[in-house]
């Protein structure tokens, strides 16, 4: 029977096993040799990571031709502007290609564990959230977006992959 394991993955932590330096990786959490990681979530990203010992499964998670949404949280640095938001929505023209128009809205500070470390604080510089759905799954690709439009993300975290989310999952479960 395969297995599969929702993790909240914590900002800082690689998305491998094998150890190259002193940063944190998915040994410090799972000891279990048999599951892999379906896809990459970025050293400085939080949030949802799907882990299996099924390779089928694996890759009909992570294949681009099943276009399973995948669901993030963006901060991004300074309030963020309607036709921002509509050029997400419609797709942004990247280096590597125009992307798929994205699921996007603006939202309220989500309730978030705290970041370690923070993410840097301007009294005079106002930043906003934003949720962002693609099928998509380029490097980097939801930051490389946000930056197109003008506005940088300052925090990622994922919160959800097709039907499976983050939802009552504590940082590091």
């Amino acid at each position: 029977m395969s297995r599969l394991v929702l993790f909240n993955k914590p900002y800082g932590v690689l998305c491998q096993f094998r150890r190259t330096d002193e940063r944190s990786t998915l040994a410090d959490f799972f000891t279990d040799p048999t599951i892999h990681p379906c896809g990459r979530l970025d050293f400085d990203s939080e949030g949802l990571l799907l882990l299996t010992d099924d390779g089928q499964l694996n890759a009909r998670i992570t294949e681009p031709k099943h276009k399973l949404p995948k669901t993030y949280w963006a901060q991004v640095d300074r309030e963020i502007t309607d036709e921002a938001i509509q050029q997400l929505h419609r797709g942004v023209l990247l280096n590597d290609g125009m992307t798929a128009p994205a699921l996007v809205r603006k939202i309220a500070e989500p309730n978030l564990w705290p970041r370690h470390p923070p993410i840097r604080y301007r009294a005079n510089v106002a930043t906003s959230w934003i949720e962002l759905t693609i099928t998509e799954g380029r490097n980097r690709q939801v930051r490389r977006m946000t930056a197109a439009v003008g506005f940088p993300t300052l925090r990622l975290v994922r919160v959800k992959i097709g039907e499976w989310s983050i939802e009552n999952l504590a940082l590091g479960a």
